[in-house]
């Protein structure tokens, strides 16, 4: 019998001691691991910058002067910096104001009431149960493949009265087939318990849907918020042909008037315009300050619902 504290060697290990090893995630790297991470960080960095440059090179020529907009190669930075394009795209153009307002009118109503008649629509077809279901999701499938056209469309709107009218812009789209298939099937995703429980409380559908299936529902409704406000936000051509009057002109419209315009105009007339003696505006400068001003908004909002847009695709892409 061994009396008193015996030393345990370094190459014993205690019987508890063989659950309790250190990952192999954190060892010690191999030369060849290293490398690669090193190698794919230098990629994710590279696409990085090959996304985030044309914003920038934009944002630079959009305040730049006339040397550093025709000087070539890469920029990363100027030397000199100017809003003249900016006093120019609201100057000479009064309308961009308005143009805003009206865009943004679109976009707000728009969407709110797009995502609110598409949640209304996908909820019934989440049932499984609902009578005609299928027979209805197939029709909302065939819209995704075949429209009315043009022309019949632009002469329904002008024969119910929608012509020369923010509305519109809003109701000949209002839902969408696609984004009615993606919120039925998050919803089908939701667990039948939540209402069961809720009907045994004696809610109805309406109180089910506003106070358990809208919170449930957030990553959809944010990403199906998204598409539609994006999109409302780039349309002009149904303006085009659906407006006349210029105090209701979206700013995408806007847009493609002034750019078209500044390709007939001389430097030497935007300068007499701009009272700008000792340097030339560049048509260029103009044009990225009009494309600066048009998806400044998307880029400010797109963050804040960027970590519901992946989930919300994912999960509305699992069950038919």
């Amino acid at each position: 019998m061994v009396s008193g504290n015996v030393p345990i060697p370094a190459e014993v290990e205690a019987p508890g001691d063989a659950g309790r090893r250190r990952p192999k995630a954190f060892s010690r790297k191999s030369p060849g691991e290293i490398v690669f991470d090193v190698f794919n960080a230098f990629l994710l960095i590279l696409f990085c910058l090959t996304i985030f440059y044309p914003f920038w090179n934009t944002l630079l020529i959009s305040m730049a002067s006339g040397s550093d907009v025709n000087s070539l190669g890469f920029r990363f930075w100027i030397t000199s910096w100017n809003l003249n394009a900016y006093r120019l795209a609201f100057s000479k153009y009064g309308h961009v104001g308005i143009a805003y307002l009206n865009s943004i009118f679109r976009t707000v109503v728009g969407t709110i009431a797009g995502v609110i008649v598409t949640l209304l629509a996908a909820y019934p077809l989440s049932k499984r149960d609902i009578p005609g279901r299928n027979l209805m999701t197939i029709y909302i499938l065939i819209t995704m493949f075949f429209s009315g056209g043009l022309i019949p469309t632009y002469l329904l709107i002008r024969n119910i009265g929608l012509f020369n009218t923010r509305a519109a812009l809003i109701l000949p789209l209002l839902v969408q087939g696609y984004y009615v298939i993606i919120m039925r099937n998050f919803l089908m995703t939701i667990d039948p318990a939540f209402e069961e429980s809720a009907f045994m409380d004696g809610a109805n559908y309406l109180q089910i849907l506003v106070r358990i299936i809208v919170p449930l529902s957030k990553p959809v409704i944010a990403t199906i918020a998204l598409w539609i406000a994006v999109w409302h936000w780039n349309q002009w051509f149904d303006a085009l042909i659906y407006l006349s009057s210029e105090r209701k002109i979206v700013l995408q419209l806007l847009l493609r008037r002034m750019i078209q315009q500044m390709t007939l105009l001389q430097n030497e007339e935007m300068q007499r315009f701009m009272d700008i003696e000792e340097v030339a505006l560049p048509t260029q400068s103009v044009r990225a300050a009009i494309t600066i001003l048009t998806m400044g908004p998307i880029i400010f909002f797109y963050p804040f619902l960027q970590k519901y847009f992946i989930k919300g695709i994912f999960l509305g892409s699992l069950k038919g």
